[in-house]
């Protein structure tokens, strides 16, 4: 029960700060709620690849897992939404992301550059970019599945 209240209370959290963030971003006022959703549900699916792996991956590949898939999920829903009011598909995609952008560890690695702790930041500077090829690539497979979705339609 703790873990559902956790979750939802999380997922709340990433509505509202991708709906400021899209506020901050000054897209349509028609569109942030729709924005907040995408975002919403890419941190629950985030979340629930933590939740749910966490007996059997590494920290950092569950992290990179739950990124991917969060991105997937990003991906295909800005898709279906963007046709659905006839805006562009970053309208959903930039603001969707902002909860899944690795910060905190591009924070311990110039952190413990500063301190001298060269090995320690070049670990996180290694997570930092499979993170990053991990959206990267997320977006990429949600591309290849909206195509494959737009053809079917066409048969």
């Amino acid at each position: 029960m703790v873990v559902f209240l956790n979750l939802m209370g999380q997922t709340i959290l990433a509505y509202i700060s991708v709906f400021a963030f899209g506020i901050m971003l000054n897209i349509p006022r028609r569109t942030l709620n729709r924005a907040g959703i995408v975002g919403a549900c890419a941190w629950l699916v985030y979340e629930l690849v933590i939740v749910l792996t966490q007996h059997f991956l590494d920290k950092n590949w569950r992290i990179v897992l739950g990124t991917l898939l969060a991105s997937v999920v990003i991906g295909v829903m800005s898709l279906s939404m963007s046709r659905a009011q006839k805006v562009p598909v970053l309208i959903y995609n930039i603001p969707g992301i902002f909860p899944l952008v690795p910060g905190a560890q591009a924070y311990q690695v110039v952190r413990n550059l500063v301190v001298g702790n060269r090995e320690v930041a070049t670990q996180n500077f290694e997570l930092l970019v499979i993170i990053a090829g991990a959206i990267v690539i997320g977006f990429w497979v949600a591309e290849l599945i909206n195509r494959l979705r737009s053809l079917h339609r066409l048969t």
